[in-house]
């Protein structure tokens, strides 16, 4: 279990010690091979590094080499020699085994908190095994939490996840992971007051964060809350949901929450069969594959505006009589009057559609 501290960690602790206590100190794996050492090459030979190793014994002395034990739970895991005459040179071993056995537990308990967490948001895990590995692991069971997913497409050496750390810590239960290369997971704990705005707030928060600190451009979405460790798993899957869902109908959007997904979560669980029969119902011949930005921007502005011609006329700076010819325009190849309020839902609906159907074909090719 050891291994999951690296050398430069060792390195770098027994270089802080020796700057405080002068004194050299070197750390061998079981062979005697050297790992870490404030003074290059040991002068003492790795076969009796290795008899150390294997005897009974807790410590050694060997001229000037004071040997002592690491050990993590019972198990023997590197050899520390401290090197020099006087007599504060063996408490000093002693210490730096203090520091360097506290170290790996640190560590091992961190990448067993991470693997629980990947297997708990991959489903891998009996509920017997949840409850259990969260107590060992000091993690909450009961507690309100959401899952926020950071999509990042490149995660530039780490960037992501460690401005994630510096905004969320383990502290106040938060915890950062991730299960694959595109997206990096915040399993976020919230006060028992959140609120829809709140879990929003957040996803803001990390998007303008990533941009000013490290001009990244990214999406994040969010699952519903969840009060039981064992639904975080759900939370997850409808984040990775939102975050589909949304590239799809809501691509403008930021942030986007499971949540608010609407009609676009309706028609990403259709069979895509139903899909092309409600097109060739709706459009036939004439699909609007390729609407011109001019015609999208119309279309969109008169639906926000409640299918209001003078509203949006006004909003486009364009006379009434151009919006009603631009509709008009829509009416002759789709058959389809936006003003009436069915023909409008209809035809959103299709538009939405169509798109989803593009997003497919671009998945084939």
């Amino acid at each position: 279990m050891g291994k999951m501290i690296s050398n430069q960690t060792i390195q770098i602790s027994i270089e802080e010690l020796k700057a405080i206590t002068k004194v050299d100190l070197c750390v061998c794996n079981l062979s005697g091979t050297l790992v870490a050492s404030t003074a290059g090459q040991m002068d003492i030979a790795a076969g009796l590094i290795s008899g150390f190793a294997y005897s009974p014994a807790d410590s050694q002395v060997i001229g000037i080499h004071h040997l002592l034990k690491i050990m993590d739970e019972g198990e023997l895991l590197y050899i520390l020699i401290a090197r020099g005459t006087s007599e504060d040179v063996y408490m000093v071993g002693k210490i730096a085994v203090c520091q360097l056995q506290n170290l790996i537990i640190a560590y091992k308990e961190r990448f067993d908190r991470n693997n629980f967490f990947q297997n708990l948001l991959l489903d891998n895990l009996l509920l017997v095994d949840i409850y259990n590995r969260a107590k060992k692991l000091h993690i909450e069971t009961a507690a309100p939490r959401a899952v926020f997913l950071v999509e990042t497409r490149l995660e530039k050496d780490g960037i992501v996840t460690e401005l994630l750390k510096g905004m969320f810590s383990a502290h106040s239960g938060d915890y950062i992971t991730a299960v694959d290369e595109s997206s990096i997971i915040l399993i976020k704990s919230l006060e028992q007051d959140y609120t829809n705005e709140s879990l929003m707030e957040v996803a803001e928060t990390i998007v303008a964060m990533m941009n000013t600190e490290a001009l990244l451009d990214v999406k994040v979405s969010f699952g519903t809350v969840v009060q039981e460790l064992k639904d975080v798993s759900k939370s997850y899957k409808e984040a990775k949901l939102a975050l589909d869902v949304g590239k799809i109908f809501y691509a403008e959007k930021k942030t986007i929450a499971y949540g608010t997904l609407g009609i676009g979560r309706l028609i990403y669980q259709l069979p895509v069969n139903l899909c092309k029969i409600f097109i060739d119902e709706i459009f036939g011949e004439n699909v609007p594959y390729n609407l011109d930005d001019e015609t999208l921007t119309t279309i969109n502005k008169f639906f926000e505006n409640n299918l209001n011609v003078s509203e949006t006329s006004r909003q486009l700076f364009v006379h009434r009589n151009t919006l009603v010819y631009r509709i008009e325009k829509i009416q002759k190849s789709t058959g389809l009057d936006l003003r009436n309020f069915d023909d409008a839902l209809t035809f959103k609906i299709a538009l939405m559609v169509v798109n989803y159907m593009k997003y497919l074909d671009n998945l084939e090719y």
